[in-house]
């Protein structure tokens, strides 16, 4: 071989190497990207049958008829990092995601393969929940945008819209085009691939096309993005706060150890019986199914007047609870003190659930007032728990949510509320629900239910 051929040659490879390598190095500031727009290096698509291509510098994902949802994942597992990427959807019926630390599992669905763990949400739907977190083919939603209402408007429909995704140690944050969008802490998975979605579509949909591109991570010398305001979190750690929610006023109404900030609703104490604390859970033990007859309820020891409480609940079948509030004590009623109650039932087993007016006694429904919507609400089965929340504003609005989808909503005084009262067994009760502060209470019904992760913070 001559010197200007073996010159030639060398040059070329060098040049090769080059561009084969650039995907994988590091920009000074730390970025990687994971898409050299060229070609699908370092990515293989699984789990269904949809394609993707590259075109002009983009991945084009292109949905295909009767095929399960498919991903394009990459050949990398990644623990903590930032992400960062475009995503561009043209139609309504193009559901998308990302995939943050995703799981594989080749054998399942018959050997067809599924993929499952943390999606970050492309919804291009009226819900409007895109940037939300979605537990993908296993729990379901973390954090639905009813969480965070005002993100809901920072997806752009047929525009590239830009996401950031932190995932450093148990927490998982997300931006849309800017805006603060999802947090939530879990440990169910440390390590996954980074995952592209097409979604599965209807036949007569087949074919509309999601687009990516400047899909790149941080891996080393992470700095995180604080929130710049107060971002509702959900947690899935026990009892436990983030610093976040520290410095924005929450606190543990149940600290997972014992009974102390409660005490029995008609003692000045804790009940000695029917009520434990085990493994960081709080129990009514079940009895005969009487109310608050046994053990009785058992009450905070101060008052609440607007505040944001979220809470925990399990139960077992058949199971009647409640968790009330705006609870004064001053009733002198013979079985449960009088509160606005956030009801805690099993729907399908409990005889209350068909009694009251069109189902308002169900679970998270406003009891004997405002029936929860079945149509929005998401259940978890006897045994699994469900997360409460109640928000109770400044102005006397107040809302319910289960599992992080809003329910119910109602304003407190208002004459379309003094109406419901006044055709409700709360109408011997003067002012009922309207007292300016009161006590939060959990229900002894006589039916095993089980509370963890209370928290509350006042709101101004």
């Amino acid at each position: 071989m001559n010197q200007s051929l073996r010159k030639s040659l060398f040059f070329l490879s060098s040049v090769a190497l080059i561009s084969c390598s650039t995907p994988a190095e590091k920009a000074e500031d730390g970025w990687v990207n994971l898409f050299n727009g060229e070609d699908l290096s370092g990515w293989k698509a699984v789990a269904g049958t949809a394609t993707f291509e590259i075109v002009d510098g983009e991945i084009v994902g292109t949905s295909v008829a009767g095929s399960p949802n498919t991903f394009l994942i990459t050949e990398q597992t990644y623990g903590d990092f930032i992400l960062e990427l475009d995503l561009k959807v043209e139609h309504t019926t193009s559901n998308s995601g990302v995939m943050a630390r995703g799981q594989y599992d080749p054998a399942a669905r018959e050997g067809k393969g599924m993929v499952f763990g943390y999606q970050i949400e492309a919804d291009p739907t009226e819900r409007a929940w895109s940037a939300g977190i979605y537990d993908e083919a296993r729990r379901g939603w973390l954090y639905p945008l009813d969480l965070n209402p005002d993100a809901k408007s920072a997806f752009k429909m047929g525009e590239y819209n830009h996401y950031r995704i932190e995932a450093i140690g148990n927490e998982i944050k997300t931006w849309l085009n800017g805006q603060e969008v999802a947090y939530v802490v879990d440990d169910m998975d440390k390590t996954g691939f980074i995952g592209l979605q097409v979604h599965s579509v209807k036949d007569e949909f087949a074919g509309r096309k999601t687009y990516f591109k400047n899909v790149k991570i941080q891996t080393e010398n992470l700095q995180p993005k604080p929130f710049s305001k107060d971002i509702y979190v959900v947690s899935t750690v026990d009892n436990t706060l983030t610093d976040f929610e520290k410095a924005n006023g929450y606190k543990l109404l149940f600290n997972g150890q014992n009974s102390e900030g409660w005490r029995g609703a008609k003692i000045e104490t804790f009940p000695t019986t029917g009520w434990t604390v085990n493994n960081g859970v709080l129990t009514i033990a079940k009895t005969d199914g009487s109310e608050s007859q046994n053990a009785g309820d058992i009450v905070t020891v101060d008052k609440y007047s607007a505040f944001d409480l979220s809470f925990d609940f399990k139960l077992t079948e058949g199971a009647n609870s409640g968790v009330k509030y705006f609870v004064t004590l001053s009733e002198g009623n013979t079985g449960s003190a009088i509160g606005l109650e956030y009801q805690v039932l099993d729907d399908e087993r409990h005889p209350d659930a068909k009694m009251g007016i069109a189902g308002n006694r169900t679970l998270s429904s406003l009891y004997d007032l405002i029936t929860s919507s079945k149509t929005a609400r998401f259940v978890k089965p006897i045994g699994e728990w469900n997360k409460g929340r109640v928000v109770v504003y400044p102005d006397n609005r107040v809302e319910h949510y289960l599992n992080g989808v809003k329910v119910v909503e109602y304003v407190r005084g208002s004459q379309e509320y003094r109406d419901l009262v006044a055709g409700s067994k709360y109408q011997k009760w003067e002012n009922f629900g309207e007292a300016a502060e009161g006590h939060i209470l959990l229900q002894d019904h006589g039916d095993e239910v089980s509370f963890k992760n209370i928290k509350i913070k006042t709101l101004n």
